[in-house]
C-alpha cells in the first residue's frame, strides 16, 4: 500500500477511534444535551469522510474495501454542507450501529 493511501487510512482510523472513546459510556440523551460532546463526534465523522473521500480519489480500489464507503463520504457532504438538518438520532444510531465496524474494516486494511 502506497504511503499516501495509508495516510488516509491512518486518518480516518484516529477520527473513528475519538468518536468511538467520545461516546463510550454515554447514551443518546446526553449526546443530545451535551453541545461539545455533538460538535465533536460531527467533527470527527467530517474528518473520516474527508480522509475517506480523499482516498477514493487516490485509489479507488482501497476505498471500495471500505463498507459503505460513498454514504460515508455523503454523510460528511451533510456535516458539512446541511448542517440545519442533522438530526440527532442518525448520527447517534451510526455511532451505535456503523461504527465499530469502520473500525475493525479500517484496522484491518491498516494491518495489511
Amino acid at each position: 500500500m502506497r504511503l499516501e493511501a495509508r495516510k488516509y487510512l491512518y486518518d480516518i482510523q484516529e477520527a473513528a477511534n475519538l468518536a468511538a472513546q467520545f461516546t463510550a459510556g454515554r447514551d443518546f440523551a446526553e449526546y443530545q444535551t451535551n453541545t461539545m460532546l455533538r460538535l465533536a463526534v460531527e467533527r470527527a465523522f467530517s474528518i473520516m469522510g474527508e480522509a475517506l473521500a480523499q482516498l477514493a480519489h487516490f485509489d479507488s480500489d482501497l476505498a471500495e474495501k471500505i463498507t459503505d464507503y460513498r454514504a460515508i463520504i455523503g454523510f460528511r457532504n451533510i456535516l458539512i454542507h446541511a448542517y440545519a438538518q442533522i438530526d440527532d438520532r442518525i448520527v447517534w444510531g451510526i455511532v451505535e450501529g456503523k461504527l465499530p465496524a469502520l473500525i475493525r474494516e479500517v484496522a484491518e486494511l491498516m494491518s495489511e
